[in-house]
C-alpha cells in the first residue's frame, strides 16, 4: 500500500495560515487550538509541532502575517497628500483595519510577541518600519524636529491613536447627546490638535 503523501512545509504553512485566517474572521484567538487547526488542515497535531516548534510560535507567524497586512494597507497612504492629511489617513486606516480584522488585530496585542530568534527580529523590523513611516511624516510636517524628538512624538501619537481604536472596539468612548462618539472624528481631532501644537512650538527640540 502506498504511503500517504506528506505535506510540504511551505504548502502546509500556507494551509495553516489560511485556516487561522478563516477561524479569526469569526472567533477570538483564545478559542483556537493546535488540535482544531490540525483537524482543519488534515494532519496530526504532532506534524504542526514539528513544523513550528510550539503553538506559541505558530501564533507568532499569524502575528507576522497581520503586520504584513497592516503594512500593505498603510504603505500606499505614505506616498501622496500633505503630511497632515496623510497622518489622518493613516490613523483612519488603522481604525478600519482593526474593525475589519478585529480578532486578528486583538491577537497581535493580547498575545505576547516573540522574545528571541528570527520571529522576534521579523516582528521588530516590521513594527519599526510602521513607526518610521509616522516619524518621517512628522519630520516632513515640522522639519525642525530632530531624530529623537520625532521618535518620541511618533510613538506618543500612535499610542494615543491605538488607545482610541482599542476603546472604540470595546465601545468605551462614551456618548454625547445620546449618540456614541465616533472614533474617526476623535482621531481627526487628535491629529489636528497635536499637529497644530507642533507647528507653533517656539522650540521644537
Amino acid at each position: 500500500m502506498a504511503r500517504p503523501r506528506q505535506h510540504a512545509p511551505e504548502a502546509l504553512h500556507a494551509q495553516v495560515m489560511a485556516a487561522c485566517d478563516a477561524w479569526l474572521q469569526e472567533n477570538p484567538a483564545h478559542t483556537l487550538s493546535l488540535r482544531a487547526l490540525a483537524r482543519e488542515v488534515g494532519c496530526a497535531p504532532s506534524t504542526l509541532l514539528k513544523l513550528y516548534g510550539s503553538f506559541s510560535n505558530l501564533l507568532q507567524h499569524v502575528n507576522i502575517e497581520t503586520l504584513a497586512r497592516l503594512r500593505a494597507v498603510i504603505e500606499p497612504l505614505t506616498e501622496s497628500a500633505a503630511p497632515e492629511q496623510r497622518l489622518k489617513a493613516l490613523a483612519r486606516a488603522y481604525w478600519q483595519f482593526a474593525q475589519r480584522d478585529a480578532f486578528r488585530w486583538q491577537l497581535l496585542f493580547d498575545y505576547p510577541l516573540a522574545q528571541e530568534g528570527e520571529l522576534d527580529q521579523r516582528q521588530s523590523d516590521m513594527i519599526e518600519g510602521l513607526f518610521l513611516r509616522v516619524e518621517a511624516t512628522l519630520r516632513e510636517y515640522q522639519p525642525a524636529l530632530d531624530d529623537q524628538e520625532a521618535r518620541r512624538l511618533g510613538r506618543t501619537l500612535w499610542g494615543s491613536v491605538h488607545g482610541l481604536v482599542q476603546l472604540g472596539l470595546n465601545e468605551r468612548l462614551g456618548y454625547w447627546q445620546g449618540q456614541q462618539l465616533e472614533v474617526g472624528e476623535l482621531l481627526d481631532q487628535l491629529l489636528h490638535t497635536t499637529l497644530a501644537g507642533l507647528k507653533h512650538r517656539p522650540d521644537v527640540t
